[in-house]
């Protein structure tokens, strides 16, 4: 279910399933460096004005699914215009700076981007341009990323499934909008 919150910016009403914390697990795989599990916490906020916080943090995942060390941590900024267009701004632990471009797909929550500008420290790796894809699937948030660098055509590289958090809060505010439910639990499905 998506909601809509009330001081959510108008312009923002389409990107509103972004919305909320985010958790789980996907894999990376570039060449020149090792295929891994990993694990990933990401949250879309606001604050009423025009634009979405955005914050991820992923690291490398054990075969028992233990996190084993800190991998990537991202951080920016969303905005749409009234044509559906996608601007992301966003700065990464590695020393990238990234403008992304793209649009909101018709009639679903999906995301196409594209890298505009790329601005690197010198303790950067080399890295010259990506295209992300999120989406909205049955109120999971799926994503796959690819990247190029001066050695490699765009290839994909990360991809991951993520579930919504919710909190004890979130659970208690449901179930009071819930109303009267039978008593058989049966009927509820008829």
């Amino acid at each position: 279910m998506i909601e809509i919150p009330s001081d959510l910016h108008k312009d923002l009403v389409p990107l509103a399933f972004l919305l909320g914390n985010w958790a789980g697990a996907g894999v990376t795989d570039f060449p020149g460096a090792e295929k891994a599990n990993f694990g990933q916490e990401v949250t879309f906020s606001h604050d009423g004005r025009d634009f979405l916080e955005y914050r991820s943090h992923t690291w490398i995942l054990d075969n028992d699914g233990n996190k084993v060390k800190p991998l990537e941590s991202e951080a920016g900024f969303w905005r749409i215009d009234a044509d559906r267009k996608v601007e992301v701004t966003m700065v990464r632990d590695d020393g990238v700076v990234e403008i992304w471009y793209g649009e909101l797909a018709d009639k679903k929550p999906q995301i196409d981007l594209v890298t505009d500008a790329v601005a690197r420290t010198a303790a950067s790796g080399p890295y010259t341009g990506g295209k992300r894809l999120y989406g909205y699937v049955k109120s999971d948030l799926m994503w796959v990323g690819e990247k190029q660098t001066p050695d490699v055509p765009l290839h994909p590289y990360m991809s991951a499934h993520l579930k919504k958090v919710v909190s004890p809060e979130d659970v208690a505010n449901w179930a009071k909008d819930l109303g009267d439910l039978p008593d058989d639990g049966i009927a509820f499905f008829k």
